[in-house]
Order: C-alpha cells, then structure tokens, then sequence
C-alpha cells in the first residue's frame, strides 16, 4: 500500500495533468487510500473532472469530494434558462431518446428524473448537464429499465469482464438475480470498479448494478 504521502503526491500529479484544472484550487488530504478533495472552482465541470482524475490514480479506495463553488457573476443563470439549455442539449445527443428526461432546477441545482433503457443514456444525460455552464450541481435519479424482457446471462457479463484489457477480472463474481446483476470480491483501482460497473450495466435487461467490489491495492 502506497504511504499517504506518496499517494498525496500521485493525486495531485494527475489533477496538474489535467490542462483545465489547476493545482492552486484544489487542496488533496489522503489517509489510507481514501482522498478527500478541498477547495474553490467555478464550474460544476471542474469539480467533476478532479473526481474523476483522482479515480485514475492507482492507490485510491475512495474519494470524499469538498469542493465548493464559486460562480463568475457572468455565469450565473436564471433556473429557467437553465433548464431550456438542456432540454436543447439533450435534444442534439443522439444518444438520449426525445421528451424522455424530466427537468427540475432549483437555485442552479438540476435534477433529472424520468425512465430509460439503458445506463448508457442515463450516463449520457449527465455528462451533457456537468458541462453546462451556470449549473451549481447534479442529481441524477433516471431509472433505468429495460424495456424486453432479456433473461441476463451471467456468462455474457463475465466473457465481456475478460475482454476488457484494463480489468483483471479473476478477483470478480457475478451474481444474477432477476433483473438485478451483484458484482462482489476485489478490483485493484477505483476506476477497475467503476469500469466493471459499467460493464455489468451493459448486459440486456439489467435494471439495477449493485456493485460490492473492494478496492485492494498491491504495491
């Protein structure tokens, strides 16, 4: 297991990686893998990209975000305006189906509610509002729900596990209960987890992904 120190360090390299983010902002406290990010951005982006630059970072279990925000006066936006910018962004993403997403914006939070097919669209709904500018936060509460009726073969989700190169899968069960797919035992990073939750959410039929992996990092 990577010292505190040494982590510190790796989470704060990446975060400097990313060109649209800057160090200064960004305060990283680590204790036995799990980060804890602190500071003061302008966008909901950016706060989302550090998450997301961190979750790359071999070493991290977990990571607990304290970012606060700090609008341009510029950017602010009234909830209306908000929510006609999304409802035309969804409305040129192919991969979100029309009138599908239910809209809420309250003091430039944005809640999205309603049912789709597949995670996929739920994922895609939520990285087109992250980036919008003026947004305060997000809350996604999409169902997903297929609408066949696919048996989901747990062969089909452990072959695709496989055939990921950036999972190593020996340390992962697959469970299957009706509509529900329960992934359990170990990944090596946060984003192996991650991935393989994404992967789960990719088997027809599957409504729910719950997913138990710990993260158990060998040095």
């Amino acid at each position: 297991m990577k010292s505190n120190e040494t982590l510190q360090k790796n989470v704060q390299d990446a975060i400097k990686w990313e060109p649209h983010l800057y160090a200064a902002e960004i305060g990283v406290t680590v204790k036995d893998g799990v980060v804890t990010l602190s500071g003061t951005v302008d966008t909901y982006a950016k706060k989302s990209e550090a998450e997301d630059a961190v979750k790359h970072v071999s070493g991290v279990k977990a990571v607990i975000e304290k970012i606060q925000m700090k609008q341009n006066h510029s950017d602010k936006k009234e909830n209306a305006e908000i929510v006609n910018e999304v409802l035309n962004a969804f409305k040129w993403n192919w991969e979100i189906p029309n009138d599908t997403i239910r809209v809420k914006v309250e003091d430039g939070w944005v809640t999205l509610e309603g049912e789709l097919e597949w995670n996929y669209q739920k994922e895609a709904a939520r990285k087109v509002v992250k980036n919008l500018i003026g947004i305060k936060g997000l809350t996604n509460d999409i169902i997903v729900k297929s609408k066949g009726n696919d048996k989901i073969e747990k062969k089909d989700i452990e072959n695709a596990l496989t055939r990921n190169g950036s999972i190593d899968d020996e340390d992962i069960e697959v469970n299957v209960s009706g509509n529900k797919v329960t992934l359990s035992g170990s990944a090596y990073s946060l984003f192996q987890k991650e991935e393989a939750g994404r992967i789960a959410w990719n088997a027809p039929g599957v409504w729910e992904v719950k997913n138990e992996l710990v993260v158990e990092y060998d040095d």
